[in-house]
């Protein structure tokens, strides 16, 4: 056999062989183009509506633009160092911490009381599945206009039932000290049909067999409940903590319309977002609220964070 033989074999072997890995190639290309195709549609509107904003936003917040055109030359972190002094800016972030800590109690101590409740099979379930749930499919603008005109100082229910124990009425929304805990009230009137859900599906994720095993032990159906019900919410309960102080955190809707914009008596309710809507929308300041919204989500970051850490460090605990 020749050396050429040996030569022209190998190079028909090496040929033959790369034949399969080009066309297994094709079928991933094709897969990947497919891939590609699936995700552009959301890697469009993801830049369009948020990357390149946050890109923006960011440039004007290094900025002194106007909402009126004016402005617009680079002053570089000079919006920063104002918002870190600007006293009302602090005072509307502790307005949007303290109503966070106030309300995610009952949104959550709440729900979780409702969902067991209708769980135990008290009759007409779907009807207080129903009026618990309602309430949160109602826009923001219906649920300001009903709580205002349940605060009225006048003509409201709320100081007619306060009248009708023999109590003297309040200005709810005109008092610094009760107007906080009117726009908790009607916000846990409004959302706690969300948490209620995620915790009513928890529940009835929870095998049937555990419950008939403890009733056969003897157990009663509270025990039943603090021994297998409660324990086994502990993720879902997570996950409602998460959600709920996020949420909170973002409050804007019913404080501007049920205060009208004004932030209540003496500025006592308005929150970081408004206090950046008013900045950049009344104060015609666009750079300084940018730079103010850029602080207010650094703070978010790092909630999120200790939350997530503190979730990890419970699951491993648990585990």
């Amino acid at each position: 056999m020749t050396t050429a033989t040996i030569t022209g074999r190998s190079v028909a072997n090496a040929t033959t062989a790369t034949r399969p890995r080009e066309l297994s190639r094709r079928p991933r290309r094709r897969e990947n183009l497919a891939g590609w195709a699936f995700l552009a549609p959301f890697a469009i509107a993801f830049a369009a509506f948020l990357l390149i904003p946050m890109i923006i936003g960011l440039y004007l917040s290094l900025t002194d633009q106007s909402l009126a055109g004016a402005g617009g030359v680079f002053v570089g972190l000079q919006n920063y160092a104002e918002a870190l002094t600007d006293g009302d800016m602090w005072r509307s972030l502790g307005n949007t911490a303290w109503f966070t800590l106030i309300s995610t109690i009952p949104l959550v101590a709440l729900a979780l009381i409702m969902a067991v409740l209708v769980e135990q099979g008290i009759p007409g379930q779907w009807l207080w599945r129903l009026s618990y749930f309602m309430p949160f499919l109602l826009a923001s603008t219906v649920v300001s206009q009903i709580w205002i005109w349940i605060f009225n100082p006048q003509l409201g229910a709320a100081n007619g039932l306060l009248t009708s124990l023999g109590l003297a009425p309040v200005s709810w929304l005109q008092d610094p000290n009760t107007a906080m805990w009117s726009i908790v009230i009607a916000t846990v009137w409004w959302t706690v049909g969300f948490n209620f859900l995620l915790y009513l599906a928890a529940i009835q994720n929870i095998p049937a067999q555990t419950y008939e095993a403890a009733a056969l032990d003897g157990a009663s159906t509270w025990r039943q409940v603090w021994s297998i019900t409660l324990p086994q919410l502990a993720p879902t309960t997570v996950l409602v903590v998460m959600l709920q102080i996020l949420a909170s955190l973002k409050l804007f809707d019913q404080v501007y319309q049920m205060t009208l914009g004004t932030g209540g008596p003496g500025g006592a309710v308005r929150s970081i977002v408004e206090y950046i809507y008013d900045s950049g929308f009344t104060g015609y300041r666009l750079g300084y609220s940018a730079a103010i919204s850029y602080v207010f989500f650094a703070i978010v970051v790092i909630v999120s964070i200790a939350q997530f850490r503190v979730t990890r460090a419970a699951s491993r605990r648990n585990g």
